[in-house]
């Protein structure tokens, strides 16, 4: 590892083999554990930091509190030709969802598309980790979910009653990298609220406000108040569509429903999430629209900027720098997180994150 003033770089493979050490310490399968591992430390690799290795403990407690399934029977259950279920009973929600992705993907090679849900999911870390896995088969991904917990009300409400409830899209280009859009419906996705209080730092004004409407900076006091959605009422709509398709479709908790697992570590959360898959094969074929997708992001990348801006970005190039950077240089792990990290290794009783 490399030792920073607040943060230490850790190499890719060697926080996933500690995630996943820590999963088999708690009972999860030596190839689940691998798998959620391998998907935690990536989120990590692209900067998606309030996904990553942050999130281990609270699944630890969970799983300890019986609160996850550590051995589910995760089954799939197909309504039509292009639509299926899948139910994770309460499984590792990183486990679930790949299964409902390959599922996707496995239809869609036949229909041209396919949508696939899940129930009784969890957690399953950020939605452009599964957006993105039909890319590579020349399909784009678009990706829905709940959030695990109510940081939301209604516009001009002050009931919690809507969540950050990502969307996400992987759409495949040629030559160039492909454009991947990963966003909370709120301003801040609530894992960044929660590095920021572990990093020690404010947040920016208008990611949340407090009950008097009034601007909340302090992390730390994040229950006094909400997170704002984007687009002032539009992000609410949003908000609330992103909800129904994820979860009311397919049978998940939406609303008042819907579980706070940062508090209450023990009430299946019946997370709902959702993959629609379209085979480009079915649109005229791959070829010639990742050429126009190749077009397209040169088209937008040189054109005139305003003045002192240096480049415009496309979704998911700062993501894609990351990954190259940390691949070479390590994963900044904040030192908070490692001082956490090194307690939950010494209850574990497993070899720690070495420094």
């Amino acid at each position: 590892m490399t030792i920073h003033n607040n943060s230490v770089s850790v190499p890719f493979d060697v926080l996933s083999a500690f995630i996943a050490r820590a999963f088999v310490a708690v009972g999860i399968s030596d190839d689940d554990s691998k798998k959620i591992a391998r998907l935690m430390a990536s989120a990590d690799l692209q900067g998606s930091d309030g996904h990553g290795v942050i999130r281990l403990p609270q699944y630890v407690k969970r799983i300890l509190a019986g609160g996850i399934n550590k051995h589910p029977k995760i089954e799939a259950h197909s309504t039509a030709q292009a639509v299926a279920v899948v139910d994770g009973d309460n499984g590792m929600g990183h486990l679930v969802v790949s299964k409902a992705v390959d599922l996707a993907i496995e239809k869609a090679r036949t229909q041209g598309v396919a949508w696939v849900g899940t129930r009784n999911s969890n957690h399953a870390g950020p939605a452009s980790l599964y957006a993105t896995m039909p890319v590579k088969h020349d399909m784009i991904g678009l990706y829905f979910a709940v959030g695990n917990a109510n940081h939301l009300p209604p516009w001009g409400g002050m009931d919690m009653l809507l969540s950050t409830n990502p969307i996400s899209a992987g759409i495949p280009a040629g030559k160039e990298n492909p454009i991947v859009l990963d966003m909370a419906t709120t301003v801040a996705a609530y894992g960044k609220v929660k590095a920021k209080a572990k990093a020690g730092q404010m947040m920016p004004e208008g990611w949340m406000i407090d009950r008097q409407g009034q601007p909340l900076l302090d992390p730390k006091r994040s229950e006094e108040g909400f997170l704002l959605p984007i687009g002032g009422y539009k992000g609410y709509g949003l908000a609330l569509i992103v909800g129904i398709l994820a979860g009311t479709l397919q049978g998940a908790a939406m609303g008042k429903d819907v579980i706070d697992f940062n508090k209450d570590h023990v009430t299946p959360t019946n997370t709902g999430q959702a993959i629609l898959v379209l085979n480009l094969a079915a649109f005229g074929g791959s070829e010639l629209f990742k050429g126009a997708i190749d077009t397209l992001i040169r088209d937008i990348k040189g054109s005139q900027r305003l003045p002192n801006v240096e480049r415009i970005w496309l979704p998911g190039e700062q993501s894609h720098a990351r990954r190259m950077d940390y691949a070479e240089h390590g994963i900044p792990i904040a030192a908070g997180v490692v001082k956490e990290l090194a307690s939950l290794s010494s209850d574990l009783g497993i070899p720690a994150l070495s420094v």
